[in-house]
């Protein structure tokens, strides 16, 4: 069994991530590709794509929203993600699960809170206020609190979130616009219905194509689904090691890029998926990145790979765009992010007089 480096696993993931050029693909492409982008962040996916996409134009990622091509709900690890509608009708059941543990073991929301509620009848009452109207969860609040005096009103609200495929719709994750999370239902705003009791499989095998070579272990922390040791014997897959000797599974027709291919620096917005969606990171944030900084400061900002290593950390100001190098750059690195900079602010603040400002490691 061929055993990988850190730099073939940085270089295979990255070509597969659309992040060692950028791809001429529509943003519905680009979406199906990555399996959906992370969106908590509205504003992030744009970020993303532009990294990946050449001539990436954020009203056509706006219009898929609009049109209802593209939807925003939450599914992988019971976060909110940016998808294409057929792969969200196709896979949110396979989820249910992992969003019933965010329910029942939420620590602000659920336990006690929900001790002796009768959840089929919140679902449904949820589920009859939404087909008059998407709303808001202080507008769900208020329809549910006097129907269940006895529970708060936001574990009610919550309930709905995570036991209905819920969506929020626009103008929520539009480019440059704002608003507070407007919830509807998937088989409201799409007139269909989710896909019963999806197989995991095709699921993987997407996966893979777009994060792999990758252990069991990864799908599982991408995805947030457990027992997939169950499925993937049944898969047809090569085989790899880890530079730790953990098996590692990929298409059995993917070639690896060559280790020493060249990458571009690239700016990640915050919580993207390529430093989400393995359980072992260290193929993009070396081990003394990680003892240096807390994954969840890496994430809440955006990330700059230079080499395919996350090197800095940025932030896009009203007046600047803020570089801080985790350690101490070399003249030519800081250069090449200074570049990349420029083009990001010119993508996404073109009318300003930003300045791009480097701060201390």
């Amino acid at each position: 069994m061929t055993k990988l480096t850190l730099q073939a696993l940085n270089r295979a993931t990255l070509h597969r991530q659309w992040l060692t050029t950028r791809h001429e693909a529509t943003p519905l492409q680009a979406l199906e590709h990555l399996v959906g982008m992370q969106a908590q962040s509205p504003q992030a996916p744009y970020v993303g794509l532009w990294s990946r996409l050449a001539d990436f134009n954020p009203t056509e990622l706006s219009t898929l929203l609009e049109t209802r091509a593209a939807v925003r709900g939450s599914i992988m690890r019971a976060t909110i993600h940016l998808m294409s509608s057929r792969d969200f009708l196709a896979y949110r059941a396979l989820f249910q699960p992992r969003l019933d543990r965010e329910i029942y073991q939420n620590q602000t929301y659920g336990r006690h809170h929900l001790d002796g509620l009768d959840i089929p009848a919140v679902l449904a009452a949820g589920q009859a206020r939404l087909a008059e109207s998407p709303a808001t969860p202080t507008q769900l609040r208020t329809h549910l609190a006097p129907l269940f005096p006895n529970h708060p009103p936001a574990s009610l609200a919550h309930a709905i979130r995570c036991l209905l495929p819920t969506l929020q719709t626009p103008p929520r994750g539009l480019w440059h616009q704002g608003s507070n999370p407007t919830l509807t239902t998937a088989d409201l705003w799409l007139n269909t219905p989710i896909t019963p009791n999806p197989n995991p499989a095709p699921l993987i095998l997407r996966y893979l194509n777009s994060f792999g070579p990758a252990s069991i272990q990864d799908t599982q922390t991408w995805s947030g689904l457990t027992h997939l040791s169950e499925v993937f014997p049944h898969l047809p897959l090569r085989t790899y090691t880890s530079p730790t000797g953990q098996i590692l599974y990929d298409l059995p027709d993917t070639p690896l890029p060559p280790e020493d291919l060249p990458v571009p620096v690239r700016f990640l917005p915050e919580y993207d998926n390529l430093l989400l969606s393995h359980q072992d990171r260290t193929r993009f944030i070396p081990d003394a990145t990680r003892k240096q900084l807390a994954l969840t400061e890496i994430l809440t900002r955006g990330a700059a790979l230079h080499n395919g290593q996350v090197t800095a950390l940025w932030k896009l100001h009203p007046k600047a765009l803020e570089i801080q190098p985790i350690t101490k750059l070399a003249k030519a690195t800081r250069a090449a992010l200074e570049s990349e900079a420029r083009q990001l602010l010119a993508f996404a603040a073109p009318e300003s007089t930003h300045e791009v400002k480097f701060l201390a490691p």
